[in-house]
């Protein structure tokens, strides 16, 4: 794997930060790393890990556990954070700062969408399959709900297709269900 664009440790705090101000809400690790990473080598795996670790650290990510969700630590920028981005994001150069705001422009309503509908299946003693369908908010679950099929291909598919489902399903059921 190559390096991401910059090894120098303070850009790469920077960097984090300008994700977190950009991206305008809490992120899971996986998330973030997905993000800076994986998807565009921003920073360099080993690097984000522990960039996010130290902004941690240093106050200006603050690192929560949604209450009552089995999921991943969510993590948002504080009121420090902000103020040292504020005063230093002109240090990450703005080929790279136009470079991640169209990028999470594009993509912002997508990683949201994997963040907060959340879809896994399970196969069951009796060969059928327990799909459990979630859309989470930060300090919250919505919507839960466990539907049991017959194949792993339908599960497939339901899995597949909650990401973009997921608004439509909850605003029909509030509606049918308050009616």
């Amino acid at each position: 794997m190559q390096a991401g664009i910059t090894q120098d440790k303070t850009t790469n705090k920077l960097i984090l930060l300008f994700v977190f101000d950009k991206m305008e809400t809490a992120m899971t690790e996986s998330t973030v790393l997905d993000l800076c990473s994986y998807k565009n080598n921003w920073i360099d795996f080993a690097n984000c890990k522990e960039t996010l670790a130290d902004i941690v650290s240093n106050g200006f990510v603050y690192k929560t556990k949604p209450m009552g969700k089995d999921t991943e630590d969510l993590y948002d920028l504080t009121t420090e954070g902000r103020v040292c981005l504020a005063n230093f994001y002109t240090r990450i150069p703005s080929s790279v700062r136009k470079i991640i705001s169209e990028h999470i422009n594009l993509k912002r309503r997508e990683y949201r969408r994997r963040q907060d509908y959340v879809a896994n299946y399970v196969k069951c003693p009796d060969s059928s399959y327990n799909v459990t369908l979630r859309i989470d908010e930060a300090t919250k679950t919505t919507l839960e709900i466990s539907l049991n099929v017959m194949t792993r291909g339908t599960a497939k598919q339901i899995e597949k297709s909650w990401q973009e489902k997921a608004p439509l399903v909850y605003s029909k059921l509030e509606e049918l269900l308050i009616d």
